[in-house]
């Protein structure tokens, strides 16, 4: 199984959403949620099991996340 942390962001493997990057929110055992800050939102998070998700890498911040840091994160990897 993947090794997950809130903050991580990740490349979805599987589903409508394949290759798309994310922002894990929140996880438990088998699931993280994820948000990209457009579509995903932090109100409205995508659910989805560990095993369908590729990790990228860890974000450098410890402030709260809100959906215009989360939009600028995935664009600034995105760019790379």
């Amino acid at each position: 199984m993947v090794r997950t942390e809130t903050g991580m962001l990740v490349r979805s493997l599987a589903g409508h959403e394949k290759d798309r990057l994310y922002i894990i929110i929140r996880q438990d055992e088998e699931y993280v949620w994820l948000v990209d800050g457009r579509n995903r939102t932090m109100e409205k998070p995508k659910k989805k099991k560990k095993k369908h998700i590729q990790v990228k890498k860890m974000l450098e911040s410890g402030e709260t996340l809100s959906d215009e840091m989360i939009i600028q994160a995935i664009q600034s990897d995105s760019k790379n």
